[in-house]
């Protein structure tokens, strides 16, 4: 997951005011560090085993819980779960229909 995060954090320049992430992203050198240099606010919970315990909002990232509670429900459907769609066009259309369906219910 990191390696993924070394490429997305410098596109994240000044596009978001803070990084919601759990636990696994508590990496000081490859997450937290770039983040705030961007002036980006990591709201990620240390680690356990950490031995400085970083603060973190703790209201922000309950919200990170709503969040992926829509993906779970968005999953639910099996057109969406299995990416039916052969196109991304119509992937996308399929993804929009089903989060209205959600948001609407």
């Amino acid at each position: 997951d990191l390696a993924g995060a070394d490429a997305l954090i410098p596109r994240l320049a000044s596009r978001f005011g803070a990084l919601l992430a759990d636990r696994a992203y508590d990496a000081q050198d490859r997450v937290i560090t770039p983040l705030t240099a961007l002036g980006i606010q990591p709201v990620i919970p240390p680690k356990i085993n950490r031995t400085y315990r970083r603060k973190h909002d703790a209201g922000l990232y309950g919200a990170r819980h709503l969040i992926e509670n829509f993906f779970a429900k968005l999953k639910t459907f099996r057109a969406i779960a299995t990416r039916y769609d052969k196109r991304a066009v119509a992937f996308l259309g399929a993804v929009h229909l089903v989060a209205a369906f959600i948001t609407l219910k």
